[in-house]
């Protein structure tokens, strides 16, 4: 008997000083996306699923105004002691009132900008409409995150890993990975319109191993396990994965695919 893990998959329990060490090189392999935003002097931008603020602060550091949000209260104060404007927010509910104080400057933004957070949003038609909701007319909305195929052979352990245990691996996936057209057609419905959109595979070397990857990202997979349980279950995982994923000289690389785009809401309605 498979039992469900649940419902749907809770959200991932970060930790800043965890993530900085085991995966500070999301941020660093940033720089093409940044580079497509191009931000500017005196522009307005909402970093989304700002994490621990390095991105954030290198927009900042570009003369924009910038203000981040992510759903982990730790990745926001890790954040704001970067002397950041970061704030607690759900990525689904960006138009729900709460992202502003009252008698705060409530001004569209110029631009909104997200890396590698999109894929933990599962409701994507709700943060694309939020997003819309916050941008002026003629504003962009830039970002990448996990494409079809991220992270598979990772993932596919995960899941069968756990099935062998009795337990659901499928309700326990916590990822949104969609395929490109699916994405361009979520972006045109939600008012916008694609002026870039592009799936490519980036191999990427783990500086902490697939022991460092699991512990950051496997979170909502492993609560489902006793904790007695959860070394020998990540241990099977990475026996799995090690044919393909581990090279000669030891090193472990995740097999990432990534999805890049540029989405405009336009000057008036179509």
């Amino acid at each position: 008997m498979v039992v469900p893990a649940s419902a749907a998959p809770p959200p991932a329990d970060w930790n800043a000083e965890g993530y900085r060490r085991h995966a500070g090189f999301v941020a660093e392999l940033a720089a093409p996306v940044v580079e497509v935003l191009a931000p500017r002097p005196g522009e307005r931008i909402l970093d989304l699923g700002c994490g621990d603020g390095v991105l954030t602060a290198t927009l900042a550091a570009a003369g924009a105004t910038v203000i981040g949000v992510d759903g982990s209260p730790d990745m926001v104060a890790a954040a704001r002691a970067r002397g950041l404007d970061a704030r607690v927010m759900d990525g689904h509910a960006l138009c729900g009132g709460t992202l502003f104080a009252a008698g705060e400057d409530r001004r569209p933004f110029d631009a909104v900008f997200s890396n590698a957070a999109l894929h933990w949003m599962l409701r994507p038609d709700a943060v694309i409409s939020g997003v819309a909701g916050l941008l002026r007319p003629g504003g962009r909305f830039v970002g990448e995150f996990g494409a079809a195929g991220n992270v598979a052979r990772i993932g596919q352990a995960l899941v069968a890993c756990l099935d062998r245990r009795g337990i659901d691996g499928r309700a326990a996936w916590p990822w949104y990975f969609p395929e490109p057209e699916d994405y361009r057609a979520r972006l045109i419905a939600g008012g916008f319109t694609v002026v870039r959109l592009e799936r490519f595979e980036r191999p990427t070397p783990l500086p902490t191993g697939l022991a460092g990857w699991l512990a950051t990202f496997a979170g909502p997979f492993l609560r489902h396990l006793p904790a007695a349980g959860r070394d020998a279950y990540l241990a099977e995982v990475a026996d799995a994965v090690a044919p393909g994923l581990r090279d000669g000289n030891g090193q472990w690389w995740a097999d990432y695919v990534r999805l890049r785009f540029v989405a405009v809401r336009p000057d008036r309605p179509a």
